[in-house]
């Protein structure tokens, strides 16, 4: 028997259908001795999204100078992040740097996802960024 269950619910009438049949799953589980915890959130970014916002990194990265210096790709995904959340910002352990607290990009919904492949397409654009991929960022992929 496995030892996780993931439903994605649609509507619902299929969300209470597949509860239902989830049903069964739990109680075994907990008639085994077995605690569970129920995690119901939204639906985080979708596998497209993730591709597509990694492809617009490595576009911006080879296309922009940021003051100066060429950022990699995880560098302008903690960028855009952080200005897409207003984060703040406190200093590192060595006080020689600063760090952004905020939202990681796997916990974004897909509305947070194409929210943020907005910000990096307009800002792209505004810098003569060239897109590898001729589509227009996805809202909700």
């Amino acid at each position: 028997m496995t030892d996780r269950l993931i439903l994605t619910l649609h509507n619902p009438q299929s969300a209470k259908a597949l509860l239902s049949e989830a049903w069964m799953w739990i109680k075994s589980m907990l008639l085994a001795g077995h605690r569970l915890t129920l995690d119901v959130r939204p639906e985080t970014r979708s596998d497209a999204q993730n591709r597509r916002m990694w492809a617009m990194l490595a576009d911006v990265s080879r296309d922009v100078d940021w003051y100066g210096r060429k950022l990699s790709a995880e560098d302008w995904k903690h960028v855009f992040s952080a200005s897409l959340r207003k984060l703040s910002v406190v200093p590192n352990l060595d006080g020689t740097g600063f760090v952004a607290l905020g939202l990681s990009t796997s916990r974004m919904t897909k509305a947070e996802m194409g929210d943020l492949m907005e910000l990096m397409s307009a800002f792209g654009s505004e810098r003569g960024v060239v897109w590898s991929d001729p589509m227009e960022p996805p809202h909700a992929v």
